[in-house]
């Protein structure tokens, strides 16, 4: 059985930083695509990053490049999301997504729709 579980999420002042997590279990991590995305209140679901584990591909949104960094452990089998500089706009709730059998150029499009299992995601609240 699939399962995604999401940690570290938070209220920190613009500035600061946060580290996010996510505990795959039911699969083994390092060989999918995995992603990062988040959803503040009244707006849609936006990819933040993804990663193409294979091979280390990765995608990043522009509002977030130079600042946040996906990565993932394989022995602990956990995708992380280092956030720094955070900032208000920052603030929603974030989720982790994998995507099975997706090849590399699809996962780094960092689009929601390609991927099927999802956590329940960590609020991240960044105040000014």
């Amino acid at each position: 059985q699939v399962q995604l579980v999401e940690s570290g999420g938070g209220s920190v002042q613009a500035g600061g930083s946060l580290r996010l997590s996510c505990a795959a279990s039911g699969f083994i991590l390092s060989r999918y695509c995995m992603g990062w995305f988040r959803q503040a209140p009244g707006k849609e679901r936006e990819g933040v990053a993804t990663i193409y584990t294979g091979g280390g591909s990765t995608y990043y949104a522009d509002s977030v490049k130079g600042r946040f960094t996906i990565s993932h452990d394989n022995a602990q089998n956990t995708l992380y999301l280092e956030m720094n500089s955070l900032k208000p706009e920052d603030t929603a709730m974030y989720f982790c997504a994998a995507a099975f059998w997706v090849a590399r150029d699809r996962c780094v499009r960092g689009v929601d729709s390609d991927f099927t299992y999802w956590g329940q995601g960590t609020q991240v609240t960044v105040s000014s």
